[in-house]
């Protein structure tokens, strides 16, 4: 695919993923877990793109490794901040962070041994 489809594609899912949340909890107007949980399913779009990036990938683009870790990313953000609301103990939201940007490295630096 293009990158300005794929652009146009991502907004598409974007606006969509805003609109159901803003159905679901809109009445009760936790606009925390809105955007919390909108940086989750954004996320989890960004890792599906990865899959379509090692299917098709461009000369000068980002790889599909890199789409796959900027995924990972948010969506360890979105957690933890959704985690804060749910529990309201910072502590677990920093051991998710930590946990995932561990395994991120780990992951990174198998890859670079591999090749």
């Amino acid at each position: 695919m293009p990158k300005q489809q794929l652009g146009l594609l991502s907004f598409g899912v974007l606006v969509i993923i805003i609109a159901i949340l803003l159905v679901a909890f809109a009445p009760s107007q936790d606009w925390g877990s809105i955007i919390s949980l909108t940086l989750m399913l954004y996320a989890l779009w960004i890792i599906v793109l990865s899959g379509i990036r090692a299917k098709t990938p461009e000369k000068y683009g980002r790889s599909a490794f890199s789409i796959l870790i900027w995924g990972i990313l948010l969506f360890a953000v979105g957690g933890a901040w959704y985690l804060n609301i749910l529990t309201g103990y910072v502590l677990y939201s920093v051991v998710l962070l930590l946990v995932i940007i561990g395994i991120v490295a780990l992951a990174s630096a198998l890859l670079r041994t591999r090749k």
